[in-house]
């Protein structure tokens, strides 16, 4: 029972490490500044308010999918009345022009989610534009004539 007070100093110390950021903010008046996002310049608003989609996203297209596979609904009406086709590909990444490494990539590592199982099923269609042409080069026998 000698080591008391050394005990509850290490817990203690352990506490204030635990809790410092908690402290830091606190004491400075401001949170911690996530990332840098690149957004798109013609679109001002998502499908959703944008505290909305930073905090819920996941959730909305969690939704989105159970609608489009499980019940075939197809049409989103936002909250504004707009209307909106329910796909990850067909609506988010077509409306907006920003690349998903600038936008997506960077939240999600930020916050530690390296790989959103999104991207199982999805694909990003700008890489697929890209690779179009050398996929139909090698298809027609015209990419690489000096093999």
């Amino acid at each position: 029972m000698r080591d008391r007070g050394l005990i509850i100093a290490a817990q203690l110390v352990f506490l204030g490490m635990i809790t410092f950021p908690i402290w830091y903010d606190l004491a400075t008046g401001k949170p911690a500044k996530g990332p840098d996002l690149k957004l798109p310049a013609r679109e001002k608003e998502c499908v959703a308010p944008i505290p909305y989609m930073k905090t819920s996203h996941m959730k909305l297209l969690n939704e989105w999918r159970d609608q489009a596979v499980r019940n075939n609904i197809r049409t989103y009406t936002a909250y504004d009345g707009r209307t909106y086709t329910i796909s990850l590909t067909g609506t988010c990444l077509q409306q907006c022009p920003i690349e998903k490494a600038d936008f997506c990539d960077r939240c999600h590592v930020y916050n530690g989610i390296r790989s959103p199982y999104c991207w199982d099923c999805h694909v990003d269609p700008r890489l697929v534009r890209q690779a179009l042409p050398q996929a139909s080069a090698t298809r027609t026998g015209k990419q690489d004539e000096s093999r």
